[in-house]
């Protein structure tokens, strides 16, 4: 579904986030203060305006009750994060999303209204030393402290058998959402589904489960 989005602060993090937004077809209004970065950001947004989100005149202008999803991408000025996601919260935005670089600010942030929060330094540095822990992970993603999905080799012993013939989720309390070969994705692969060698698989569960299949 498109959404319209209010996306303040267009330095890198924003940027690229502007440019996915896009690619998404979502409808999205850029603000800095920079007026070289907003000129730049016109042909990859809906809209971009120079101003100061800090005011709260210029802020009230910009009908934030209107936004499905506000974002605050100024990580690099705390203070000015703090201020506007407080703002935002006070104009009645429906959702905030503010960029954060420590921990102390993420207790801050959620005190004053953000709804969420994205840490893009520490989840990298998760995400690496979990697949750089292991030859065989190549990806992994976090859902909960205990849940995970991650991208595995496929173990020696399954190639040549079926998903039905492993049962696996019986076994090995895991579901399979997928299998990769060549960047290729076979999504909900079917019971008789054959595992082949230079396969990787898709891999949902808890984290001690998945690390057991690491160890076949």
């Amino acid at each position: 579904m498109k959404k319209s989005i209010l996306l303040i602060g267009l330095g890198r993090f924003g940027r690229h986030m502007a440019q996915k937004l896009q690619d998404l077809h979502h409808q999205v209004l850029a603000i800095d203060s920079d007026e070289e970065k907003v000129n730049a950001a016109l042909d990859y947004v809906t809209n971009a305006q120079i101003g100061d989100a800090t005011s709260p005149k210029f802020l009230a202008s910009l009908g934030v009750r209107d936004f499905d999803l506000c974002v605050v991408a100024i990580a690099d000025d705390f203070e000015a994060s703090l201020e506007i996601t407080a703002l935002l919260k006070e104009l009645g935005a429906r959702q905030i999303l503010v960029q954060a670089k420590k921990d102390l600010h993420v207790k801050l942030l959620q005190k004053v209204g953000a709804d969420q929060i994205i840490y893009p330094e520490k989840q990298m540095a998760a995400w690496a030393a979990v697949c750089c822990s292991d030859e065989d992970v190549f990806d992994y993603v976090q859902l909960t402290p205990d849940h995970s999905i991650m991208e595995i080799s496929v173990p020696d012993s399954w190639v040549g058998k079926t998903l039905a013939q492993l049962d696996i989720r019986k076994k090995y309390r895991v579901n399979i959402l997928g299998i990769k070969q060549n960047d290729i994705l076979d999504s909900l692969p079917q019971p008789d589904h054959v595992f082949t060698e230079n396969q990787t698989m898709l891999v949902l569960g808890e984290n001690k489960d998945v690390q057991r299949l690491l160890k076949l």
